[in-house]
């Protein structure tokens, strides 16, 4: 009994303790919220009550990490467009994806005015050979209306197996009512860089993405067009970054950094804490030699791509042509959560060297040029002038090595290299914004030859 009634009292002040530090603990947490002019312990009560309530009440047994996923999911679609909270499923797929391989549709997507709105498809996917457009509203996905559907559950509703369909319903500047698409779903591997020479000197290079090896792609393309240029200084380069929506900063960085001077800014970020502040400059590494650059945007560039640009533009290393870029200057961070979960959090706004913000304004091209449809059958612009054999009663050529020319057999070989470069289709001969990129390159050159005191 001595034993039984001496255990009683050490719990007795065992329970008095504890009581004690609970009450000093809450006391003290209250005290740090009031200091800081917030009624945040207030409202986390609320939310406790609110969880409570649900637990007991709701018509049907409610998991609780279902109610907690949920919380989080809605407090992050309060903030911005592109802050999201990534159940492990999600998080790990966002990884795979930076990666440069996911399976799905190849669409990026953004809220914009409350409508689940695509930045861009992605190249050579599902998305863009069905016909998706940067600025398309995506209404509904399959069955399911997309107001109010988070960016989250939205990714998720598109991913799926390979060979399973999806249903886009989609509003579309010129459409007269919603249409739908249906689209298959497939293991989406983005070539991150592509590169070709365009013509005599004169290198291409597309970014559709920017992924973990970016850089050291573009470093490789740049090195395989000196060499099919026969080892000779290009004579310019057109750095295509149109429909790219973006992908991770410190790739931007090293991109831009091929083409900046050593030491001068590229971008900066400006956020509410220390760590959100940050400067990237050029780094001393070797330069690409100084042949004129021109950048290719549209309204499907975004974020990344925009600094790319923002920098080149600021630093008049580049013409920045084609349409105005979507517009996204907001850094979003990764942050792991402890059951393997993640959070995608706005931490930072950024701007170019001379101190642009690109948010909802997006890159101004120094020319503007539209995407137009290239006259058929032509190559280039051959059929934008009438020549003198277009017209009625002209007068035929009487060169004697014109008509033995006229007269010269076609060899069935030179028949079937015809015909199998019409299979290819010369980027050249469909796409008019890279036209325009090609000819002013080629009339900054025949400038620069001609020396400003014969201008």
């Amino acid at each position: 009994m001595l034993k039984s009634g001496r255990t009683k009292r050490i719990a007795f002040g065992f329970v008095i303790i504890v009581v004690a530090l609970v009450a000093f603990i809450g006391i003290s947490t209250q005290r740090r919220c009031d200091a800081q002019g917030g009624k945040d312990y207030e409202y986390i009560g609320l939310f406790t009550d609110v969880m409570s309530i649900v637990k007991k009440s709701y018509v049907e047994e409610v998991d609780s990490k279902k109610l907690i996923y949920g919380a989080i999911n809605g407090m992050l679609a309060a903030l911005d467009p592109h802050s999201s909270f990534m159940s492990p499923d999600t998080f790990k797929e966002m990884k795979v994806e930076t990666k440069g391989a996911f399976g799905g549709l190849g669409i990026e997507i953004s809220m914009k005015e409350g409508i689940l709105t695509v930045i861009s498809p992605i190249e050579d996917t599902p998305a863009q050979r069905a016909g998706i457009k940067a600025g398309d509203q995506i209404l509904r996905i399959d069955e399911r209306f997309t107001k109010d559907m988070s960016i989250t559950d939205s990714v998720k509703r598109m991913r799926g197996p390979k060979g399973s369909k999806v249903i886009l319903t989609i509003m579309r500047d010129g459409f007269e009512r919603p249409k739908e698409f249906t689209l298959v779903r497939d293991i989406i591997q983005v070539k991150s860089v592509k590169s070709r020479m365009l013509d005599n000197g004169y290198g291409y290079i597309r970014v559709a993405q920017f992924q973990e090896r970016s850089d050291e792609d573009v470093a490789k393309a740049l090195k395989a067009l000196v060499e099919e240029n026969k080892g000779k200084q290009l004579s310019g380069l057109v750095l295509d970054l149109r429909n790219d929506p973006g992908g991770l900063l410190d790739q931007a960085v090293r991109i831009s950094d091929h083409f900046i001077e050593n030491g001068k800014l590229i971008v900066y970020t400006e956020g509410r804490d220390k760590e959100s502040r940050m400067q990237f400059t050029a780094s001393s590494r070797a330069k690409e030699p100084g042949y004129p650059i021109v950048v290719l945007i549209n309204g499907g560039s975004a974020s990344a791509s925009e600094i790319v640009a923002g920098a080149l533009q600021d630093h008049q290393r580049a013409i920045v042509m084609g349409t105005q870029s979507f517009g996204k200057g907001s850094v979003q961070t990764i942050i792991p959560l402890a059951d393997e979960s993640g959070l995608r959090l706005t931490t930072a706004r950024y701007y170019t060297p001379k101190g642009r913000s690109i948010q909802a304004k997006g890159i101004t091209p120094d020319i503007v040029v539209e995407q137009m449809e290239m006259p058929k059958e032509t190559t280039r612009r051959e059929s934008l002038f009438i020549r003198e054999k277009d017209l009625e009663n002209h007068f035929e050529n009487t060169d004697p090595e014109k008509k033995a020319g006229d007269k010269k057999e076609i060899s069935k070989e030179t028949v079937k290299e015809t015909a199998d470069a019409k299979k290819a289709v010369d980027p050249l001969k469909v796409d008019y914004q890279l036209v325009r990129a090609l000819d002013l390159l080629k009339g900054w050159e025949i400038l620069k030859k001609i020396g400003p005191e014969k201008r």
